[in-house]
């Protein structure tokens, strides 16, 4: 049910961008215009990540993400009815707020179900919604558009959400109260949930200052921060990309969904890796910065992108990079419960995808600058943008395989050991 939430999230979010070309051309947008609406979303996607974070942790992963799924869904409908510049920039709001709820639930949701050795691999098959919903995106936006108009191509795939919700609330329980699992189950998640310390019943969330002081959350704060924005220039700006790069998106729609394959299968190789080398007895932190060291490294493929104009090699160096990007994504998703208790799972979920959010902000502005202060070289206008793509997640490996360690907040067992 997580990954089906994700890949509807991602089928709402991606039909903006893959329209546009063709919006660009009939309202007359440049790229910063573009930038400007696509930042709308991320401002509110950015601040909401902590609020719903909280909001999660307060009221539970069933109700929270059923509200927040229900009105993501009726605003992307709603979207059919824009009518310019400042319409599409209010409904891409709102949007962002109401999609901003999913990571943080299902982090939780993860945290409250599964034990350690599984949750890398939990966390990869509902991440790998974003790469499953990317690609079924490109179909199913362009082939209504192309039939239809882009007007259907906005509220036809908005009602999915209606559908999940009416599987979701009658499927997902918290595992104390589930009516459908053995109590060796039960007691097998309980026991793992509450370990090391304090009994899962009677901890407290850990409050904010307190949160922020801890190199524990900076870790998966950073984890975000630096590797989010350049998946999103993928998501965002790759149609925009293929035209600068003088490519037909008819016929270059393969290179719009090879790379989100590939993320897809990145996922699960980060899960599943992650998960193989603790059961061969490696301690929990060191298997994961192992997976985050492959994921910095593998991101740099974006940087020869710039010597080629092919489609196939585009999309191949692409491909690597996300699949890259992906493992590393599926540890940055995992670190809020790996090292925190259940109780503030999705608060350090929530600031970090403020944090990714905010800095995927700066960097929309500037590559919507950049891009059109170099419009005039053609094929060439996104080089400095793609080579810092792929600088910055190198960077994000070193600060995080600093930061995960355990601290006197581990002794004192205010964050899980690693």
């Amino acid at each position: 049910m997580l990954l089906l939430s994700t890949i509807i999230n991602y089928i709402d979010r991606q039909t903006l961008s893959l329209l546009a070309p063709y919006l660009k051309l009939e309202y007359h947008w440049t790229n910063t215009d573009y930038a400007n609406i696509v930042i709308g979303f991320r401002i509110a996607y950015s601040l909401g990540q902590t609020v719903f974070g909280r909001f999660m942790d307060r009221i539970g992963t069933r109700r929270g993400l059923s509200l927040t799924v229900l009105f993501y869904s009726v605003v992307s409908v709603l979207t059919c009815l824009a009518r310019g510049f400042y319409s599409f920039a209010t409904f891409r709001f709102l949007l962002g707020a109401g999609e901003s709820g999913n990571w943080p639930a299902a982090t939780k949701a993860v945290s409250e179900w599964f034990p350690k050795r599984e949750r890398g691999l939990a966390t990869a098959l509902f991440d790998s919604g974003s790469s499953v919903g990317g690609a079924v995106a490109a179909w199913l936006i362009l082939w209504i558009y192309f039939r239809w108009g882009w007007r259907p191509a906005f509220a036809i795939p908005g009602t999915l959400g209606f559908l999940w919700l009416i599987i979701w609330r009658r499927l997902y329980h918290p595992p104390e109260t589930h009516p459908r699992i053995s109590p060796a189950e039960r007691e097998m998640i309980l026991s793992d949930k509450g370990e090391g310390g304090t009994p899962a019943a009677t901890r407290d969330p850990l409050g904010w200052r307190l949160l922020l002081k801890l190199p524990q959350t900076w870790a998966a704060v950073l984890a975000k921060a630096l590797t989010d924005p350049v998946w999103f220039f993928v998501t965002d700006w790759f149609p925009i990309y293929l035209v600068a790069k003088g490519i037909e998106l008819r016929t270059g729609l393969i290179a719009i969904w090879i790379p989100f394959l590939a993320a897809d299968f990145g996922n699960f190789f980060g899960g599943w890796i992650s998960g193989v080398l603790i059961k061969r007895g490696w301690p929990l932190g060191r298997a994961r910065k192992a997976v985050i060291v492959f994921g910095g490294l593998g991101v740099t493929m974006l940087m020869p992108t710039v010597f080629t104009s092919r489609l196939s090699v585009i999309a191949l160096l692409f491909a690597l990079a996300t699949f890259s990007y992906a493992a590393f994504s599926t540890m940055a998703n995992v670190l809020p419960s790996d090292l925190f208790y259940s109780e503030s799972v999705a608060t350090v979920s929530g600031i970090s995808g403020t944090a990714a959010g905010l800095g995927t902000i700066v960097a929309f502005k500037l590559i919507g600058h950049f891009s059109d202060a170099r419009q005039a070289m053609g094929g060439h206008s996104f080089d400095p943008i793609v080579i810092v793509a792929g600088l910055v997640p190198f960077v994000a490996m070193i600060i995080v395989l600093f930061l995960i360690r355990n601290s006197e907040a581990t002794r004192q067992g205010l964050v899980r050991s690693v």
